[in-house]
This record gives C-alpha cells, sequence and structure tokens, in this order.
C-alpha cells in the first residue's frame, strides 16, 4: 500500500507538470507555433471540430501560418471561427487557404504575458504540493493505524519530499525557459 503511495505522488505531480506543459503551450511568444491555433474550434457541418481535423496547418515563416482547408466548402467557417478567437489576428483569406501574420509582441505585452505565466506556474507548484499533502495524509492515517512504524513515517516523509523538490524544480526550469522565451526580442 505504502510503496504505491510513492508512486501515486508520482503519477499526480507528473500530471501537474503536464498541464502546465500544455498551459504554457498556449501563450503566444511572438513566434508562430501551430500549437498556438489548437484551441480554435471550426463549426463543420454543424459540430465545433479542431481546425487541425479540417484543414492542414503550416508556419512558412517565424511570423506567419498557411492555413489549408481540406475542402474550399470550410474556408469561411475557418475564418469565421479565427475572428472569433482571442488571437489578435486577422486572417487573410485569399480563396484557397488563409494566411496569418503573428504580431510583434510589445515590451508591455511581453510583461504582461510573463505575469500570466507566473500564475499559470505557482498554480503548479499549488498542485505538486497537494500531492505531497495528500500523500503526507495517508501515511499519517497509517501511522495512527498502527499499520507502519515512526521510523517508517519519517523514511517515507522523506521520500515525498524529495519527489516533492525533484518537481517544483521541474516547474522552476520550464518556467524560466518560458520567460526568457518570451522576453527574448
Amino acid at each position: 500500500m505504502l510503496d504505491n503511495l510513492e508512486q501515486q505522488s508520482k503519477l499526480e505531480m507528473e500530471k501537474a507538470l503536464e498541464a502546465l506543459k500544455d498551459q504554457l503551450k498556449n501563450i503566444r511568444t511572438g513566434r508562430a507555433q501551430v500549437s498556438m491555433l489548437d484551441p480554435i474550434k471550426v463549426n463543420y457541418y454543424g459540430n465545433p471540430t479542431p481546425l487541425n481535423q479540417v484543414a492542414t496547418l503550416s508556419t512558412p515563416d517565424a511570423r506567419s501560418f498557411v492555413i489549408a482547408p481540406w475542402e474550399a466548402s470550410v474556408l469561411k467557417d475557418i475564418e469565421a471561427a479565427l475572428v472569433k478567437s482571442d488571437l489578435g489576428m486577422s486572417p487573410q483569406n485569399d480563396g484557397k487557404v488563409i494566411r496569418l501574420k503573428v504580431p510583434e509582441l510589445t515590451e508591455e505585452r511581453r510583461k504582461q504575458l510573463v505575469k500570466n505565466v507566473k500564475k499559470i506556474v505557482e498554480d503548479a507548484r499549488v498542485a505538486v504540493r497537494m500531492a505531497r499533502r495528500n500523500a503526507n495524509d495517508e501515511i499519517k492515517k497509517a501511522l495512527k493505524d498502527k499499520a507502519i512504524s515512526e521510523d517508517d513515517k519519517k523514511r517515507l516523509e522523506d521520500q515525498i519530499q524529495k519527489l516533492t523538490d525533484d518537481y517544483i524544480a521541474k516547474v522552476d526550469k520550464i518556467s524560466d525557459d518560458k520567460e526568457k522565451e518570451l522576453l527574448t526580442v
């Protein structure tokens, strides 16, 4: 049971790390990344469908996207979805493909994005600490039920703390990398 506890904690912390990576992927850095278009849903025959399932997405250069729909009839729906989204880019439809230009980030906008990153990162840290707390609660419960000794409790708590420290360091590294990416002009 308690051997499983460390694995369970590690799994929870890994989920927090993956959620952090997914959230940071959507923060615009001034460079075109296809993942920036992931949240966009297109009305495709009455169903909201992810953009990448109705068109080919490409980045011909660092500052633009080319969206080539698989069916020409979907072009208007894609354009409408892009206009409704909060990307801050206006689509240019030439009848065959849609082009998007990624605008330059101002210094003020970069600082605002860094603040958003810090908030998202802090949420990830809290999630990692919650996993630690849940594990420590289980350890205390096992001690109270006399399933483990005081020495085992101390050893397990140390293992969980070491695991927590490792994951907090991973979160901090991801945060530092994203901040550098945002502040690089």
